[in-house]
């Protein structure tokens, strides 16, 4: 069992990432983490990596295997790779703003302002 919080871990990750990317992005690829859930980590590999053939094989040999070495021996990580067994739970324990609700809400200020509402 691993001793951390979801906090504590995404953190963790988080600061280890730029670590563990350098095999991901000598093939023009990157890491996004994009939160935590009873520790189990969830990223998504993005460029050319993302819906790559051995996306998984990546994910697991080399990111996760690495980030064990760093953080504790029993993490695991999950790709998201757009197939439901592998979706974001909606509870996720994530530092950042969703990037839709800013986009939505800036577009809502522009309209009110040009309607004078």
């Amino acid at each position: 069992m691993i001793p951390f919080s979801d906090e504590e871990l995404y953190d963790a990750v988080e600061f280890n990432i730029p670590k563990v990317s350098a095999y991901v992005s000598s093939h023009g690829g990157g890491i996004t983490l994009l939160g935590v859930k009873d520790s189990l980590v969830y990223i998504e590999l993005v460029g050319t990596c993302s819906g790559c053939a051995m996306s998984l094989m990546t994910t697991k040999m080399v990111v996760q295997k690495e980030l064990r070495v760093l953080i504790h021996p029993e993490l695991e990580l999950k790709n998201v790779d757009g197939t439901a067994e592998n979706a974001v739970p909606e509870d996720i324990f994530t530092k950042k703003e969703p990037q839709e609700d800013i986009y939505v809400e800036s577009l809502w200020d522009k309209a009110k302002d040009l309607l004078h509402i």
